[in-house]
C-alpha cells in the first residue's frame, strides 16, 4: 500500500483503540505488516494482542471491538473493503480495489520522483568507498565496493540526505615505497624472476607501462590533482614515486568512468601527515592518558572500549600502524560536519573497526560509539568458460574491474566503437544483487546470456517489453498526458492485482534498504517487479478492443515502466527501450 494509505490506516487504528485504553497507562504502537500469504489480505495488525493481556480481556474480543470501530469510522472513506480476525487475534484487512489501483495515478503524477522522500532533509552523510591504494588497477573487490557504495549513496540521495561520495587514497606508507622501487627496477631493465628483482615488488605488466612513460618523461594527472611530469632519471626515486602514483590514480579514474561511478571528493592519506593531523591525533590521545609505552612501542588502551586487546599505535621503528591515520581521518570527517559516516570496505578490514572506534572514543570529542558505520563485503569469485579466473596478465595476480566489464560486454563488431554499457550494466547489477556479507560468484557466461537466468537482462527486458507494447499503442487514439485521469476500475484481473501491489511496495523498499544499508534489496525488488510484469504480459493482453480496459492497462504499463526506470537509475543501470 501507499505511504498515505498506511498513514490513514494507522490513524484509524489509533482512533479505534483510544476508547479501550482510556484511563490506563497503555500507549500501544500500531504496527502494520504485509501478510506472508497474500490470500490473508493486504494488511495485518497485532494491536489487539498487544493490549488484551494488560486489559485482562480475550484478544479476539478486543480485535472485534477494534474492527467494528475501524469500519464504522467515517474517515475510512472506502479505503478498507473488509476485515477478518485470524488466529489468536490478528486483524487482517483487505483494501478496496480503488485503493489498490491508486498507485498507478500516484506513479504517473510523481514520475521520476516516485519512491523519493524528504526523510533525510537537513542531514549530512559521507559514504566512503573503493578507496584503493594507488598501486595497481582496480580489482573486482573494488568493483563490488563501487557498485555497493554508489547505490547506497543514491539511496540516501533519494531520501533527501546531503550525500558526499568520497574516495580515500592510501598514498603513503610501505606499499607506495614498493610501487616506486618496482617501477625503478623495470626502468633499469629488470623483470620479475631475474637477479636483482625486488622480492616484494609488483609483477604486473602495468609496472612496465609506467616505467616506459617515466623514461619518456610524460605528464599525467589524476582527475583532482595537478599534472606530474616524469624526470626520466631512473635514480630519482622521489620523481618515480610521484609519477607512478599520479599514473595509477589516472588509470583508476578511467576505470571508474567506465563503471559509471563518480566521486564528490578525493582525500589523500598523505595530507593527514603533511598537515600534521596524525601527529595531533596521537598527541591528543597521549594527553588524554589513553596510551602507554611498552617494549619501545606506543600502545592505545583499546580494551577500555570493548576491544579484545590493546593495540600498538607507534612501532619501535617510529612508524604508525595502519589504524592511526584512520582515526585522524575519521576525526576530520566528524569535524567536517558529517554526523553519519559509512565505510564500504572488504571484509579484511574487520579487525580495524574496533581500533578505529576506540581511538575516536578515546579522543572524547563527542563522537558517538558506533561511528563510523561499516558495510563489509566478502570476496568475489570470477568464473569464465566454466572455470575460475584468478589472474589478469596486466595486473599480474588478480582480475581487474576493467577485465570484468569488458568480458561481460561481449564482442564488438569490427569497425564499431567500443560501447561498454552492456558490460557496465551487468557488473553493477550483479555486484549488488547479493547481500554484501555473502560471497559472490560472478559468472561471465551468465552475464552474456539473453535469458531469464541473467537477472539484469530479465529486468531490462521487462522495460523493453513495455516500451514495445506502448509503441504499438501509439497508433491508438489516446492522449498520453491524460493517462493520469484514466478510469482504473477495470484493473481487476488477479495478475493486475499482484502487479499493482508490487508497484506500491517500491517506496517502502527504498526506505528499508536505506535503514539496513542494503542496496541489494533494490536489485531483489526489480527482479520481482520484472517477474510480475512478465507473468502479467503472458496472462493478459494490453491492447484489447474494450477501450476502457485498454486505457487502464496502458496506464498500468506506463506506471510499471516508470518504476523500473526509477529503480534501475538508482543502481546505475540503463533502461534500454529495445533488447
Amino acid at each position: 500500500m501507499l505511504a498515505a494509505q498506511k498513514q490513514r490506516i494507522t490513524e484509524l487504528f489509533q482512533a479505534a483503540v483510544a476508547p479501550l485504553v482510556t484511563g490506563t497507562e497503555l500507549n500501544p504502537t500500531v504496527t502494520l505488516e504485509r501478510p506472508r500469504d497474500p490470500s490473508h489480505g493486504d494488511v495485518a495488525c497485532n494491536l489487539a494482542m498487544q493490549i488484551a493481556k494488560p486489559l485482562k480481556k480475550n484478544p479476539r474480543e478486543v480485535a472485534q471491538a477494534l474492527v467494528a470501530a475501524l469500519l464504522d469510522n467515517p474517515a475510512n472513506r472506502d479505503l478498507i473493503e473488509s476485515a477478518e480476525i485470524a488466529g489468536p487475534g490478528f486483524i487482517n484487512l483487505r483494501l478496496t480495489a480503488a485503493s489498490r489501483q491508486a498507485v498507478v495515478k500516484t506513479v504517473l503524477q510523481q514520475g521520476a520522483q516516485y519512491g523519493k522522500s524528504k526523510l533525510g532533509a537537513d542531514k549530512k552523510v559521507i559514504i566512503e568507498f573503493v578507496s584503493a591504494n594507488p598501486t595497481g588497477p582496480l580489482h573486482v573487490g573494488h568493483g563490488r565496493q563501487g557498485a555497493l557504495g554508489d547505490a547506497m549513496s543514491s539511496l540516501f540521495d533519494a531520501q533527501g540526505y546531503a550525500v558526499t561520495r568520497e574516495f580515500y587514497y592510501n598514498d603513503a606508507g610501505v606499499q607506495i615505497a614498493t610501487l616506486a622501487t618496482s617501477v625503478q627496477a623495470r626502468a633499469k631493465g629488470l623483470k620479475p624472476g631475474v637477479d636483482g628483482w625486488p622480492e616484494s615488488a609488483y609483477n604486473g605488466d602495468y609496472i612496465q607501462d609506467i616505467a616506459n612513460d617515466f623514461i619518456a618523461q610524460k605528464t599525467v594527472s589524476a582527475s583532482d590533482g595537478l599534472p606530474v611530469t616524469a624526470s626520466g632519471n631512473i635514480d630519482d626515486i622521489e620523481s618515480i614515486r610521484a609519477f607512478a602514483v599520479a599514473y595509477l590514480r589516472r588509470e583508476q579514474d578511467l576505470d571508474l568512468q567506465a563503471f559509471g561511478v563518480k566521486f564528490d571528493n578525493y582525500y589523500l592519506e598523505s595530507s593527514l601527515y603533511n598537515d600534521g593531523k596524525v601527529a595531533k591525533t596521537v598527541d591528543a590521545l597521549i594527553k588524554a592518558d589513553k596510551t602507554y609505552e611498552l617494549d619501545g612501542a606506543l600502545w592505545l588502551r583499546t580494551t577500555d572500549y570493548r576491544d579484545d586487546k590493546d593495540r600498538v599505535m607507534k612501532k619501535t621503528d617510529g612508524t604508525y600502524t595502519y589504524f592511526v591515520p584512520d582515526v585522524a581521518y575519521h576525526t576530520v570527517k566528524w569535524q567536517r560536519g558529517f554526523t553519519q559516516a559509512i565505510n564500504v570496505q572488504g571484509s579484511d578490514h574487520h579487525g580495524t573497526i574496533a581500533r578505529v572506534r576506540a581511538g575516536l572514543q578515546a579522543l572524547d570529542i563527542g563522537i558517538p560509539q558506533g561511528y563510523p558505520d561499516y558495510v563489509l563485503h566478502k570476496m568475489v569469485t570470477v568464473m569464465k568458460n566454466g572455470e575460475e579466473v584468478k589472474i589478469s596478465k596486466r595486473a599480474g595476480s588478480y582480475v581487474t574491474l576493467r577485465d570484468l566489464i569488458e568480458w561481460s560486454n561481449g564482442e564488438t563488431a569490427e569497425g564499431e566503437a567500443r560501447d561498454l554499457t552492456r558490460g557496465r550494466d551487468a557488473v553493477r547489477f550483479f555486484l549488488i544483487s547479493r547481500k554484501a556479507d555473502t560471497e559472490f560468484v560472478f559468472d561471465v557466461d551468465i552475464a552474456l546470456t539473453q535469458g531469464d537466468e541473467n537477472p539484469v537482462y530479465y529486468v531490462q527486458y521487462a522495460h523493453a517489453r513495455i516500451c514495445s507494447v506502448l509503441k504499438q499503442a501509439e497508433g491508438s487514439d489516446f492522449d498520453e498526458a491524460a493517462l493520469v485521469d484514466v478510469d482504473l476500475s477495470p484493473l481487476t484481473a488477479p495478475r493486475e492485482a499482484s502487479l499493482l501491489a508490487k508497484l506500491a511496495e517500491y517506496p517502502e523498499t527504498l526506505q528499508k534498504a536505506l535503514e539496513e544499508l542494503g542496496p541489494h534489496q533494490v536489485a531483489f525488488y526489480l527482479r520481482d517487479l520484472a517477474g510480475e510484469l512478465h507473468s502479467y504480459y503472458n496472462a493478459e493482453r494490453v491492447l484489447v478492443d474494450d477501450v476502457a480496459l485498454k486505457m487502464a492497462r496502458i496506464a498500468l504499463m506506463h506506471a510499471t515502466r516508470q518504476v523500473l526506470r526509477n529503480g534501475l537509475a538508482l543502481i546505475g543501470v540503463s533502461a534500454p527501450t529495445r533488447m
